[in-house]
């Protein structure tokens, strides 16, 4: 329909210049002023639009491109893809660009050339793990300027400098080489800008953005959530909008997924079918009131839509009611419109329009942002009862694995025909039917061959009966009567019980986005943790070895055992036992070495945590890094 049908551009050409690890304060700031003085003027008096862009964690570079260019936003398993960024296939405003014949250019971070293969017209890519290089790499970009900017052959250009990221790297947002990158950078933005001025038409003006894919923390690095690493400004800067006139305001916050839609909008383009983002009113503001509500009509519609796909219950939802409600008094104001009614009317009406929707944008927004990543539960299921399964039954072969026997053996033959196993075939077959035939179900699971399925109800039903004959036999063996109650091989010591605690723990502890960000302190409580551990153990065996009760009683066992294993006549007892008391006595410098061992390990501990303090909540603390340099 024609509510839908995706209007004209508004600019010609657009320019994206992302400065990687872009603060907040690097352009609103002290420093912005200081060393970016066209950029500073441009924002205080100029036609020119400025906010300040709140990041999602994680705050790395690639899961940012696709929050910049998707409007949604990616999870933590980002962070692992980020090394090896593969091609983005979710709908993507390049991807809207290149089906609708724009041109696009690209130089710089090499991410971006991965993410989206064979869609620039032209690319230059520069690598990011040279963090070193902080001139070099953002020279490759510059040299294509000059060049580029004369030609008349491209819509949408995109520049990704990768300089002020790696000197946040190597020392940090407080370095004297913050200053000078930061003035390389608005000598560029002047002559992007100035260029794009003076070939501007009377059609339709040009947009130059400026802004960052995340900040960086007061030690320079990124990928957490404090307040440098998650605000980034936003700049919108065209002859488009009105200039700027009184005193500067504090920068308005929005979001980074907002972009994709405002440039979509901007460029003539259908807003991103995932993006969740809302538009940013202003940079449609000189527009009239049938074009603005024009464009929130078709911001809610595209975030409705997605809500229905992802929400069972989506009328009940508050931001689905009012952009109906919204809709409804859009199509109100459409018919006074079209009977020519130009009163006060018309315009308060459409104001009250606006508002709401504007208000369901920003409900619906946040209704998706705390659901947008729908996982695949049920396949999650299978798969992690199968994992948990094998974990249990590599549980129940720590005992034999401790002992001098290291073997453990698996009963799997004989439940496997027992009628547990084929109860809990059924069982799981007939679920695996409910959840299928269900019809809000959509996994990777019920897409499989019935074949493929039932074979995996087999293998869980199979390990679920050798959990349980395991268990079974571990209760039936620990009932008998030990044969060397001095001596047990199967019983888990202090030492056992950590290493199984902290790995189990630790897996736990991942599940978490702040722990992740800590991971470092977990690591630092366990093995402090374990050298204590370790120096209890030792010393309790000197202890017990310097006992002589506890000396005779283990030499008669000893003896006992180790003796009639071999078949010596009786007269040569005397060189068994002469042979066996030199192994009872430990030196006294090796016992002194090893009860040293765990404390002057504790102590290289603490001197490398005190190094270099990382992570995000404590890593403003000094540290013996600072001190050295």
């Amino acid at each position: 329909s024609n509510w839908t049908k995706i209007p004209p551009p508004l600019f010609k050409k657009v320019v994206i210049v992302l400065i990687d690890a872009l603060r907040e304060d690097f352009v609103f700031g002290s420093k912005g002023k200081q060393f970016m003085p066209y950029t500073t003027q441009v924002v205080e008096k100029g036609t020119s639009y400025s906010f300040i862009a709140e990041v999602k964690p994680p705050t790395v570079t690639m899961p940012r491109i696709k929050a910049l260019m998707t409007g949604s936003i990616p999870g933590f398993i980002d962070v692992i893809v980020n090394l090896n960024s593969p091609a983005l296939l979710d709908d993507n405003l390049i991807w809207q660009a290149k089906t609708a014949g724009k041109r696009i250019i690209f130089y710089g971070d090499d991410t971006w050339v991965k993410l989206f293969p064979k869609h620039f017209m032209e690319y230059d890519g520069t690598t990011s793990f040279f963090v070193s290089d902080f001139t070099e790499v953002d020279n490759n970009v510059t040299r294509h300027l000059d060049r580029v900017l004369k030609r008349e052959d491209w819509d949408l250009l995109i520049l990704h400098y990768l300089g002020l990221d790696h000197i946040g790297h190597m020392t940090g947002p407080n370095s004297p080489l913050v200053g000078p990158k930061l003035r390389e950078m608005d000598n560029i933005l002047q002559k992007i800008h100035i260029s794009l001025l003076s070939k501007e038409e009377a059609s339709l003006p040009n947009l130059l953005v400026v802004c960052g894919d995340h900040g960086m923390s007061e030690t320079g690095s990124h990928g957490g959530s404090s307040e440098g690493e998650v605000r980034t400004p936003l700049l919108f800067i065209s002859s488009a909008f009105e200039k700027r006139s009184g005193p500067l305001t504090q920068p308005e916050l929005v979001q980074q997924t907002d972009l994709a839609s405002t440039l979509a909008v901007g460029l003539g383009l259908p807003i991103s079918r995932n993006s969740v983002g809302n538009l940013i009113l202003p940079v449609v503001e000189g527009k009239t009131m049938r074009e603005k509500l024009r464009f929130v009509h078709l911001n809610g519609f595209q975030l409705s839509r997605l809500l229905q796909e992802n929400t069972p219950a989506y009328e009940k939802d508050p931001g689905y009611e009012h952009f109906k409600v919204a809709e409804k008094s859009h199509g109100n104001w459409i018919k006074l419109y079209l009977e020519g009614n130009n009163s006060e009317i018309l315009l308060n009406l459409g104001k009250k329009v606006l508002k709401q929707y504007l208000e369901a944008l920003k409900t619906l927004s946040s209704s998706l942002s705390k659901q947008v990543a729908q996982y695949d539960m049920y396949s999650m299921t299978m798969g992690t009862v199968i994992i948990i399964e094998v974990l249990l039954l590599l549980l129940f072969s720590v005992p034999k694995a401790l002992s001098s026997r290291a073997e453990f053996e698996v009963p799997l033959s004989p439940p496997l025909f027992s009628l547990l196993f084929y109860l809990m075939c059924l069982m799981l077959c007939a679920v695996h039917v409910i959840v299928c035939t269900s019809a809000e179900s959509l996994c990777y699971f019920c897409s499989v061959s019935w074949l493929t399925a039932v074979g995996v109800m087999m293998l869980i039903s199979a390990l679920m009966c050798g959990i349980l004959s395991s268990i079974a036999k571990i209760f039936e063996i620990s009932s008998l009567p030990l044969k060397n109650p001095v001596v047990s091989s199967s019983s888990w010591s202090e030492v056992d019980v950590l290493i199984l605690a902290g790995t189990v723990g630790h897996v736990l502890s991942l599940g978490a986005s702040s722990f992740i960000e800590e991971e470092h302190q977990t690591w630092y409580f366990l093995i402090n943790t374990l050298c204590l551990v370790l120096c209890q153990e030792l010393c309790r065996n000197n202890f017990l070895l310097s006992d002589p009760q506890h000396s005779t009683t283990v030499k008669q066992n000893f003896d006992s055992t180790k003796c009639k294993s071999i078949d010596i006549p009786a007269a040569d007892d005397s060189k068994c036992g002469k042979a066996t008391s030199s192994s009872e006595f430990i030196k006294e410098s090796d016992k002194w070495i090893s009860l040293a061992s765990p404390w002057i390990i504790l102590i290289c501990c603490r001197l490398l945590r005190s190094l270099n303090q990382t992570g995000v909540q404590w890593a403003h603390r000094p540290d013996f890094g600072h001190w050295l340099t």
